[in-house]
């Protein structure tokens, strides 16, 4: 029974498997967001002063005029993560990071959306594989070189047709130059890579895939587009027309100013160019700053994209494509207009 007692003693217990880590603040923040999307209207429609009325009105205006984009985003952001197999994208895009940045970045111009579409639709490519770099391109391309935007462009500019073109190139070329950016000076900590929702890829059928991703990608965005959105009307509120005429005077200043006010306004890149010729007393270059900043950096973008990929990159990333995108259009407008 020697050997009994012996293998009575109690033998060393392996660890416990670790837990996944469970991401932190997820479901606070989702929270916060749908606390404040429902609270926003609340207090719009019962707080009924002179100013709460414009605030509301814009506000109104604005979420009105990119929720149709978001949800054509999210419908393209599922559908690429339900059904495009990630082999698709390794045979359309070249291996080169670099190489691929100016294919996604005409790529853009297949999607006819604004600058909310775009976003969970970069995050998708980015959760299929493609490089970060080629999916960025994509993102700040497809809400400014599309057809309808264009076609909008020579609307609002009949007897300026050099504006069509000035507008292309200088919101390709950005885009190009931020991908390329990126590929040079990029790093995988500064991109918080978007989740999909849970159990994606088990097996399950594609149309359930499909109703999962629709379903999580729009509740990710539509809170961070109304909270951009109520940025936004708070500016446009604040800050009084006057202020704009002080730039007017001077072509140097106007062009700083129209890109600060594209950022502040977050105009639907569709509708911008009716805006921009609004704009007269302006210099043309300036007009084209506002059109070329606007789809690339707005609040409510700036919002999407925290939401998507986290506050750091946004921050930085905002930043790096408004330099970019001024230099852009002082340069093409300089050759062109």
């Amino acid at each position: 029974m020697v050997e009994t007692s012996l293998g009575s003693v109690r033998k060393p217990q392996a660890p416990p498997a670790a837990t996944p880590p469970r991401r932190r603040g997820t479901g606070l923040r989702t929270g916060a967001l749908l606390a404040a999307a429902a609270a926003v209207p609340v207090l719009a429609l019962t707080w009924d002063t002179g100013g709460m009325r414009a605030w509301r009105t814009i506000l109104v205006a604005v979420v009105v005029q990119g929720l149709p984009f978001l949800v054509l985003g999210t419908v393209v952001s599922a559908a690429i993560g339900a059904f495009v197999p990630a082999r698709a994208f390794a045979a359309l895009l070249p291996r080169n990071p670099a190489l691929a940045v100016p294919v996604a970045g005409v790529a853009g111009a297949v999607l006819p959306g604004c600058e909310c579409a775009s976003v969970p639709v970069a995050g998708s490519l980015m959760r299929r594989g493609v490089a970060p770099a080629a999916a960025l391109a994509f993102l700040l391309s497809a809400p400014a070189i599309n057809p309808v935007v264009l076609v909008s462009t020579a609307i609002a500019f009949p007897d300026a047709p050099e504006m069509v073109f000035a507008r292309l190139a200088a919101s390709l070329g950005t885009a190009l130059v931020m991908g390329w950016l990126w590929v040079a000076f990029g790093r995988p900590d500064w991109l918080r890579l978007p989740k999909g929702p849970a159990e994606r890829g088990t097996g399950r059928n594609p149309l359930e895939e499909f109703r999962r991703g629709l379903q999580h990608d729009f509740l990710n965005a539509g809170g961070f587009l109304v909270l951009g959105s109520a940025a936004a009307a708070t500016f446009n509120v604040l800050v009084p027309p006057s202020l704009l005429r002080t730039f007017s005077d001077s072509p140097w200043l106007g062009i700083p100013a129209l890109a600060v006010l594209a950022v502040v306004l977050a105009v639907c890149s569709e509708a911008d160019a009716f805006v921009a010729a609004s704009l007269t007393g302006f210099s043309p270059t300036a007009r084209l700053a506002f059109m070329v900043v606007g789809p690339m950096v707005d609040l409510k973008l700036i919002a999407l994209q925290s939401g998507s990929f986290g506050r750091a990159f946004a921050g930085r990333f905002s930043t790096a494509t408004f330099v970019v995108a001024v230099l852009a259009s002082v340069l093409t407008g300089g050759i062109l207009l």
